[in-house]
């Protein structure tokens, strides 16, 4: 075997790669995964296409080994296969940010009111809210914050938070974060506490993000770190 074939392979294999994340609901799927475990049905729903294509595009990550899955009865679990999957989801999609200008006008049409997008520093953030002086919201389903969430962060997920909006202090500023950036529930989450009265600001980070940038995560049982 000459060296011109061997490297053929070795492209090809990391090609793969990249063939696998050249969809964009496949990257959405990648996206929801690095929230939590989710089944086909899960999957299916929360990125707006059928069991049949969803099953395809998970079958064609998991060939790739960008995912793995579990069976539990009638249920089949995807999760991604390891955390680097996550960073390679956040490096891809913060490469698009800083050379498509396409996408940079889509994300300034998503942030609505641009002066409730939270400028502090993450280490700054993470101090803050360590000391009680913003809240910190997580407005994602229950089943994703009880995989990981930031530290100090407190779990309303954005169809609870009209009801449960008396839990929050309106003497502070209030942070909500969600899926990443292209997540609508944290914009959300900010115009219904805004027409409250509170002062709140959205948070573009999710956990893929947070981790990514070296920052740890909490689950519920890290008492000393969740509020």
């Amino acid at each position: 075997m000459n060296s011109r074939h061997i490297k053929n392979i070795l492209y090809e294999q990391v090609a793969r790669i990249g063939k696998a994340a050249s969809s964009p609901k496949r990257l959405e799927l990648i996206e929801l995964l690095c929230q939590c475990e989710k089944n086909v049905e899960q999957l299916a729903a929360e990125a707006d296409i059928s069991l049949k294509l969803a099953s395809a595009h998970l079958s064609a990550l998991k060939s790739a080994s960008l995912v793995a899955s579990r069976r539990d009865g009638k249920n089949i679990y995807y999760r991604l296969s390891d955390p680097h999957v996550a960073s390679f989801w956040v490096a891809i999609r913060t490469l698009a940010e800083e050379r498509l200008v396409e996408l940079q006008v889509a994300l300034e049409n998503l942030v609505t009111t641009p002066e409730h997008l939270a400028r502090l520093d993450r280490a700054e953030l993470l101090k803050e809210a360590e000391r009680g002086e913003v809240v910190v919201i997580d407005v994602r389903p229950e089943a994703e914050f009880a995989a990981g969430h930031l530290p100090y962060a407190r779990s309303i997920p954005v169809a609870e938070l009209k009801k449960r909006i008396a839990e929050l202090p309106r003497d502070k500023t209030i942070v909500a974060y969600c899926r990443g950036p292209f997540c609508l529930f944290a914009n959300k989450a900010v115009e219904v506490l805004g027409k409250a009265g509170y002062q709140a600001m959205r948070l573009d980070d999710g956990v893929a993000e947070w981790q990514a940038h070296g920052y740890p995560i909490s689950t519920p049982q890290d008492t000393s770190s969740s509020r």
